[in-house]
């Protein structure tokens, strides 16, 4: 199965579609050696993230090793992962909180 998507760190709950994806579509991710089929559930255009794992409302999204954001609500593994439901922590002069 060819890989569609790309996963920079092994502590991403995310990873990156490198081509438009569709609903209901299989990918194969490669996560530190470890390859994980993921179902997805939303269409994922290219250069989007999607789940690899469940993120619980107020868990960080954590892509590159980095925490780049909070979930605003549960996020389902293969679930488009964007604005909709994740919140920016960084650049923000309106929250001081301790990224962790």
């Amino acid at each position: 199965m060819k890989k569609l998507a790309v996963v920079a760190h092994p502590e991403d709950n995310v990873a990156t579609a490198v081509q438009n994806l569709s609903k209901n579509e299989e990918v194969l991710v490669d996560v530190n050696g470890k390859e994980l089929r993921i179902k997805l559930i939303d269409n994922i255009p290219f250069g989007h993230k999607f789940a690899l794992k469940e993120i619980e409302m107020g868990a960080n999204v954590v892509k590159y090793g980095e925490v780049i954001g909070r979930a605003t609500k549960s996020i389902k593994v293969g679930e488009h992962v964007h604005v909709h439901n994740i919140e920016s922590l960084r650049g923000r002069g309106d929250w001081e909180g301790d990224v962790k």
